[in-house]
Protein backbone atom coordinates (compact mmCIF):
# COMPACT_ATOMS: atom_id res chain seq x y z
CA UNK A 1 0.00 0.00 0.00
CA UNK A 2 1.29 3.46 -0.89
CA UNK A 3 0.83 4.86 2.63
CA UNK A 4 3.02 2.07 4.02
CA UNK A 5 5.82 3.10 1.69
CA UNK A 6 5.34 6.73 2.69
CA UNK A 7 5.48 5.88 6.41
CA UNK A 8 8.66 3.88 5.85
CA UNK A 9 10.14 6.81 3.93
CA UNK A 10 9.22 9.37 6.59
CA UNK A 11 10.20 7.36 9.69
CA UNK A 12 13.74 6.54 8.66
CA UNK A 13 16.08 4.31 10.71
CA UNK A 14 18.91 6.24 12.32
CA UNK A 15 22.21 5.53 14.04
CA UNK A 16 22.92 6.53 17.61
CA UNK A 17 21.21 6.41 20.99
CA UNK A 18 17.85 7.55 19.61
CA UNK A 19 17.71 4.60 17.20
CA UNK A 20 15.63 2.54 19.66
CA UNK A 21 12.75 5.01 19.80
CA UNK A 22 12.73 5.31 16.00
CA UNK A 23 12.65 1.52 15.77
CA UNK A 24 9.67 1.49 18.15
CA UNK A 25 7.91 4.17 16.09
CA UNK A 26 8.40 2.10 12.94
CA UNK A 27 7.15 -1.01 14.73
CA UNK A 28 4.03 0.78 15.98
CA UNK A 29 3.11 2.02 12.52
CA UNK A 30 4.10 -1.05 10.48
CA UNK A 31 2.75 -3.87 12.68
CA UNK A 32 -0.37 -4.02 10.51
CA UNK A 33 -3.84 -2.52 10.53
CA UNK A 34 -6.61 -1.73 8.09
CA UNK A 35 -5.42 1.84 7.31
CA UNK A 36 -9.02 3.05 7.34
CA UNK A 37 -8.12 6.66 8.14
CA UNK A 38 -5.52 6.97 5.34
CA UNK A 39 -8.01 5.31 2.98
CA UNK A 40 -10.66 7.89 3.88
CA UNK A 41 -8.22 10.76 3.44
CA UNK A 42 -6.87 9.53 0.11
CA UNK A 43 -10.32 8.91 -1.34
CA UNK A 44 -11.79 12.15 0.00
CA UNK A 45 -8.89 14.01 -1.59
CA UNK A 46 -9.41 12.10 -4.85
CA UNK A 47 -12.89 13.63 -5.18
CA UNK A 48 -11.16 17.00 -5.63
CA UNK A 49 -8.27 15.70 -7.77
CA UNK A 50 -5.67 16.46 -5.09
CA UNK A 51 -2.07 15.64 -6.05
CA UNK A 52 -1.21 12.12 -4.83
CA UNK A 53 1.91 13.23 -2.95
CA UNK A 54 -0.01 15.81 -0.93
CA UNK A 55 -2.70 13.29 -0.02
CA UNK A 56 -0.14 10.57 0.80
CA UNK A 57 1.78 12.77 3.21
CA UNK A 58 -1.42 13.85 4.97
CA UNK A 59 -2.55 10.21 5.09
CA UNK A 60 0.75 9.18 6.67
CA UNK A 61 0.36 11.96 9.25
CA UNK A 62 -3.10 10.81 10.33
CA UNK A 63 -1.87 7.23 10.62
CA UNK A 64 1.02 8.41 12.79
CA UNK A 65 -1.41 10.12 15.14
CA UNK A 66 -3.72 7.10 15.16
CA UNK A 67 -0.86 4.72 15.93
CA UNK A 68 0.42 6.98 18.73
CA UNK A 69 -3.02 6.77 20.33
CA UNK A 70 -2.98 2.95 20.11
CA UNK A 71 0.50 2.73 21.66
CA UNK A 72 -0.61 4.84 24.63
CA UNK A 73 -4.02 3.15 24.94
CA UNK A 74 -2.34 -0.26 25.23
CA UNK A 75 -0.13 0.77 28.17
CA UNK A 76 -0.72 -0.79 31.62
CA UNK A 77 -1.96 2.55 32.95
CA UNK A 78 -4.69 2.61 30.29
CA UNK A 79 -6.14 -0.56 28.68
CA UNK A 80 -3.24 -2.84 29.68
CA UNK A 81 -3.26 -4.82 26.43
CA UNK A 82 -0.60 -7.33 25.42
CA UNK A 83 -1.85 -7.88 21.86
CA UNK A 84 -2.51 -5.45 19.02
CA UNK A 85 -3.23 -6.49 15.42
CA UNK A 86 -2.23 -10.04 16.32
CA UNK A 87 1.25 -9.04 17.53
CA UNK A 88 2.78 -7.88 20.83
CA UNK A 89 1.89 -4.31 21.72
CA UNK A 90 4.71 -1.79 21.54
CA UNK A 91 5.37 -1.75 25.29
CA UNK A 92 5.61 -5.56 25.24
CA UNK A 93 7.91 -5.62 22.23
CA UNK A 94 10.15 -2.91 23.73
CA UNK A 95 9.35 -1.50 27.18
CA UNK A 96 6.91 0.97 28.73
CA UNK A 97 9.21 4.00 28.67
CA UNK A 98 10.18 3.43 25.06
CA UNK A 99 6.52 2.97 24.12
CA UNK A 100 5.59 6.31 25.72
CA UNK A 101 8.39 8.05 23.84
CA UNK A 102 7.46 6.30 20.59
CA UNK A 103 3.90 7.57 20.96
CA UNK A 104 5.17 11.08 21.68
CA UNK A 105 7.43 10.88 18.65
CA UNK A 106 4.61 9.80 16.34
CA UNK A 107 2.28 12.52 17.59
CA UNK A 108 4.79 15.29 17.03
CA UNK A 109 5.96 13.90 13.71
CA UNK A 110 2.37 14.00 12.42
CA UNK A 111 2.43 17.79 12.76
CA UNK A 112 5.97 17.98 11.37
CA UNK A 113 4.72 16.25 8.22
CA UNK A 114 1.52 18.32 7.87
CA UNK A 115 3.38 21.60 8.32
CA UNK A 116 6.08 20.77 5.74
CA UNK A 117 5.85 22.56 2.34
CA UNK A 118 5.97 19.17 0.59
CA UNK A 119 2.48 18.45 1.99
CA UNK A 120 1.01 21.45 0.17
CA UNK A 121 2.51 24.63 -1.35
CA UNK A 122 -0.23 26.79 0.21
CA UNK A 123 0.71 27.72 3.78
CA UNK A 124 -2.94 28.40 4.66
CA UNK A 125 -3.86 24.85 3.68
CA UNK A 126 -1.07 23.48 5.89
CA UNK A 127 -2.21 25.66 8.79
CA UNK A 128 -5.81 24.47 8.38
CA UNK A 129 -4.66 20.84 8.38
CA UNK A 130 -2.60 21.31 11.55
CA UNK A 131 -5.41 23.16 13.32
CA UNK A 132 -8.07 20.61 12.36
CA UNK A 133 -5.90 17.70 13.51
CA UNK A 134 -5.05 19.43 16.78
CA UNK A 135 -8.75 20.00 17.53
CA UNK A 136 -9.86 16.48 16.59
CA UNK A 137 -6.98 14.81 18.40
CA UNK A 138 -6.90 16.97 21.54
CA UNK A 139 -8.82 17.43 24.78
CA UNK A 140 -12.02 18.32 22.93
CA UNK A 141 -11.65 15.31 20.67
CA UNK A 142 -9.79 12.01 20.93
CA UNK A 143 -7.91 12.69 24.16
CA UNK A 144 -11.04 13.98 25.88
CA UNK A 145 -12.97 10.95 24.69
CA UNK A 146 -10.33 8.63 26.08
CA UNK A 147 -10.55 10.39 29.45
CA UNK A 148 -14.32 9.92 29.51
CA UNK A 149 -13.80 6.27 28.54
CA UNK A 150 -11.52 5.71 31.52
CA UNK A 151 -14.02 7.35 33.87
CA UNK A 152 -16.81 5.24 32.37
CA UNK A 153 -15.46 2.17 34.16
CA UNK A 154 -16.89 3.62 37.39
CA UNK A 155 -20.02 5.29 36.00
CA UNK A 156 -23.29 4.29 34.39
CA UNK A 157 -23.51 6.15 31.09
CA UNK A 158 -26.68 6.48 29.04
CA UNK A 159 -26.85 6.19 25.25
CA UNK A 160 -26.35 9.95 24.79
CA UNK A 161 -23.19 9.96 26.90
CA UNK A 162 -21.84 6.87 25.12
CA UNK A 163 -22.50 8.47 21.73
CA UNK A 164 -20.64 11.64 22.79
CA UNK A 165 -17.75 9.59 24.20
CA UNK A 166 -17.30 7.62 20.99
CA UNK A 167 -17.75 10.64 18.74
CA UNK A 168 -14.83 12.25 20.55
CA UNK A 169 -12.65 9.19 21.04
CA UNK A 170 -13.04 7.61 17.60
CA UNK A 171 -15.28 9.74 15.40
CA UNK A 172 -13.41 13.05 15.46
CA UNK A 173 -10.22 11.55 13.99
CA UNK A 174 -12.25 9.74 11.32
CA UNK A 175 -13.97 13.07 10.58
CA UNK A 176 -10.58 14.76 10.23
CA UNK A 177 -9.52 12.10 7.72
CA UNK A 178 -12.39 13.11 5.43
CA UNK A 179 -12.20 16.83 6.16
CA UNK A 180 -8.47 16.84 5.35
CA UNK A 181 -9.21 15.71 1.80
CA UNK A 182 -11.61 18.64 1.47
CA UNK A 183 -9.04 21.07 2.91
CA UNK A 184 -6.36 19.86 0.49
CA UNK A 185 -8.82 20.24 -2.38
CA UNK A 186 -10.09 23.73 -1.50
CA UNK A 187 -13.61 22.27 -1.25
CA UNK A 188 -16.74 24.39 -0.75
CA UNK A 189 -18.42 24.59 2.67
CA UNK A 190 -21.25 22.35 1.43
CA UNK A 191 -18.80 19.72 0.23
CA UNK A 192 -16.78 19.91 3.43
CA UNK A 193 -19.89 19.55 5.61
CA UNK A 194 -21.09 16.60 3.54
CA UNK A 195 -17.82 14.75 4.13
CA UNK A 196 -17.84 15.57 7.85
CA UNK A 197 -21.45 14.32 8.12
CA UNK A 198 -20.46 11.10 6.33
CA UNK A 199 -17.49 10.65 8.63
CA UNK A 200 -19.42 11.22 11.87
CA UNK A 201 -22.01 8.57 10.95
CA UNK A 202 -19.27 6.23 9.76
CA UNK A 203 -17.30 6.76 13.00
CA UNK A 204 -20.28 5.83 15.19
CA UNK A 205 -21.01 2.79 13.03
CA UNK A 206 -17.34 1.79 13.33
CA UNK A 207 -17.48 1.97 17.12
CA UNK A 208 -20.72 0.00 17.37
CA UNK A 209 -19.16 -2.75 15.26
CA UNK A 210 -16.08 -2.58 17.51
CA UNK A 211 -18.35 -3.12 20.53
CA UNK A 212 -20.04 -6.04 18.75
CA UNK A 213 -16.66 -7.61 17.96
CA UNK A 214 -15.54 -7.19 21.57
CA UNK A 215 -18.74 -8.87 22.76
CA UNK A 216 -18.93 -11.78 20.31
CA UNK A 217 -15.77 -11.74 18.17
CA UNK A 218 -12.91 -14.22 18.04
CA UNK A 219 -9.57 -12.94 19.31
CA UNK A 220 -7.78 -14.96 16.61
CA UNK A 221 -9.79 -13.10 13.98
CA UNK A 222 -9.89 -9.63 15.55
CA UNK A 223 -6.17 -9.64 16.40
CA UNK A 224 -6.75 -8.35 19.94
CA UNK A 225 -8.28 -9.63 23.18
CA UNK A 226 -12.09 -9.76 23.29
CA UNK A 227 -14.47 -9.37 26.21
CA UNK A 228 -12.43 -6.52 27.71
CA UNK A 229 -15.33 -4.07 27.93
CA UNK A 230 -17.57 -6.49 29.81
CA UNK A 231 -14.72 -7.49 32.14
CA UNK A 232 -14.09 -3.82 32.95
CA UNK A 233 -17.81 -3.15 33.46
CA UNK A 234 -17.83 -0.49 30.76
CA UNK A 235 -21.07 0.78 29.29
CA UNK A 236 -21.05 0.27 25.52
CA UNK A 237 -23.54 0.43 22.68
CA UNK A 238 -23.95 -3.34 23.04
CA UNK A 239 -24.50 -3.31 26.80
CA UNK A 240 -27.18 -0.61 26.44
CA UNK A 241 -28.85 -1.61 23.16
CA UNK A 242 -28.24 -5.35 23.09
CA UNK A 243 -26.69 -7.26 20.20
CA UNK A 244 -29.60 -7.14 17.75
CA UNK A 245 -30.43 -3.45 18.18
CA UNK A 246 -26.73 -2.54 18.05
CA UNK A 247 -26.40 -4.36 14.71
CA UNK A 248 -29.48 -2.56 13.38
CA UNK A 249 -28.14 0.81 14.53
CA UNK A 250 -24.78 0.20 12.85
CA UNK A 251 -26.56 -0.63 9.57
CA UNK A 252 -28.73 2.50 9.85
CA UNK A 253 -25.68 4.70 10.44
CA UNK A 254 -23.87 3.11 7.51
CA UNK A 255 -26.80 3.96 5.23
CA UNK A 256 -26.95 7.51 6.60
CA UNK A 257 -23.24 7.92 5.96
CA UNK A 258 -23.68 6.98 2.32
CA UNK A 259 -26.60 9.39 1.94
CA UNK A 260 -24.28 12.31 2.75
CA UNK A 261 -22.24 11.47 -0.36
CA UNK A 262 -25.00 11.99 -2.92
CA UNK A 263 -23.66 15.41 -3.97
CA UNK A 264 -20.42 13.79 -5.17
CA UNK A 265 -22.00 11.19 -7.46
CA UNK A 266 -19.73 8.35 -8.60
CA UNK A 267 -16.62 10.15 -7.39
CA UNK A 268 -17.48 9.01 -3.85
CA UNK A 269 -17.94 5.31 -4.67
CA UNK A 270 -14.76 4.37 -2.77
CA UNK A 271 -16.18 6.04 0.36
CA UNK A 272 -19.48 4.19 -0.09
CA UNK A 273 -17.51 0.94 -0.26
CA UNK A 274 -15.81 1.83 3.03
CA UNK A 275 -19.19 2.27 4.72
CA UNK A 276 -20.17 -1.27 3.73
CA UNK A 277 -16.76 -2.60 4.78
CA UNK A 278 -17.04 -1.04 8.24
CA UNK A 279 -20.45 -2.58 8.84
CA UNK A 280 -19.41 -6.07 7.71
CA UNK A 281 -15.86 -6.27 9.07
CA UNK A 282 -14.75 -9.14 11.31
CA UNK A 283 -11.66 -7.54 12.81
Amino acid sequence: MSVNRKLTELIKPVEGAEARVIEAMRYATMVGGKRIRPYLLMNSAAIFNVHDEYALRAAAAIEMLHCYSLVHDDLPAMDNSDLRRGKPTTHKQFDEATAILAGDGLLTMAFEVLSHPDTHPDGDVRAQLCHALAVSGGANGMVGGQMIDLLAENQQLDIGAITRLQRMKTGDIIAFSCEAGAILGHASKEQRHALIGYAHDLGLAFQIVDDLLDAEGDAAETGKPTGADAAAGKATFVSILGLDRARQQAKLLGDQAKAHLEIFGQKADALRWMSDFVINRKS
